[in-house]
């Protein structure tokens, strides 16, 4: 009997964590959803790919404590025997001009988003098996340079740069490492703030001419986490052609 194929997302429970937990559950993974501290939202997505005939569980983890992060492995390879791919898909975003910018938001930022993928991927370098995949999250901001997310684009710009260079690290270990940058996508985190007027403005910025919603982001995971060994080293925009 074929082996199961195990999959870590961070940021599991909501917006495109969630969906790619789904995704990938459908793809025939079991799936570990860390979560940081609302456990009742991990449990239904937890739910819902049982429901669904997948195999889930959930874990609390904090991504930036590398204590917890070991832990979180240790848990996901007692349950399930190893792990193959990993999701970074925890990340919190403030957005404001530079010259008005909380430096304790700054801050938290940076632990989640840069040392959190940082601590993550570390894990994930030591403990993947052969034919996994390591998937960051970054943005389309990062080439949109629209005014007030500097300090988020900050931390992306790092996600980037570690995702570039540890593919190159782990040559010879048959783990691929990629990035994927969203654009504008329909999650609670991206739609808190911004009016209908901004919204319709974002949505007619790509020839679609609408949101990205978290299962396309989903999709372009699953390719990265499955059929696409020969894509790595990469950061693929998935942002419906947006420039």
């Amino acid at each position: 009997m074929e082996q199961k194929r195990v999959a870590i997302v961070t940021g599991g429970s909501r917006g495109i964590g969630r969906a790619t937990s789904e995704r990938l559950a459908r793809d025939g993974f079991a799936v570990a959803i860390c979560y940081a501290s609302r456990s009742s939202e991990a449990d239904e997505t937890v739910a819902a790919i049982r429901a669904s005939g997948g195999t889930a569980i959930a874990v609390q983890a904090d991504v930036a404590d590398e204590a917890a992060v070991a832990a979180l492995f240790d848990t996901v390879e007692r349950e399930f025997g190893g792990v193959d791919v990993v999701v970074n898909a925890a990340g919190i975003m403030v957005l404001a001009p530079v010259v008005d910018f909380d430096l304790d938001a700054f801050d938290r930022m940076m632990r989640t988003n840069v040392r959190g993928t940082f601590v993550v991927d570390q894990l994930a370098a030591r403990k993947l098996r052969a034919g996994g995949a390591i998937i960051n999250v970054s943005t389309t901001v990062m080439k949109t340079q629209m005014p007030t997310y500097a300090a988020y684009v900050a931390t992306k710009g790092a996600v980037e740069g570690m995702g570039l260079i540890l593919a190159r690290e782990l040559a010879g270990r048959d783990i691929t490492v990629n990035t994927v940058a969203p654009g504008p996508t329909a999650t609670e985190l991206f739609l808190d703030g911004k009016d209908e007027a901004l919204l319709e403005r974002l949505a007619n910025m790509n020839p679609m001419h609408r949101l990205g919603v978290p299962d396309d982001i989903a999709e372009a995971i699953s390719f990265l986490a499955g059929p696409a060994r020969w894509v790595n080293g990469q950061v693929l925009y998935v942002n419906g052609g947006m420039a």
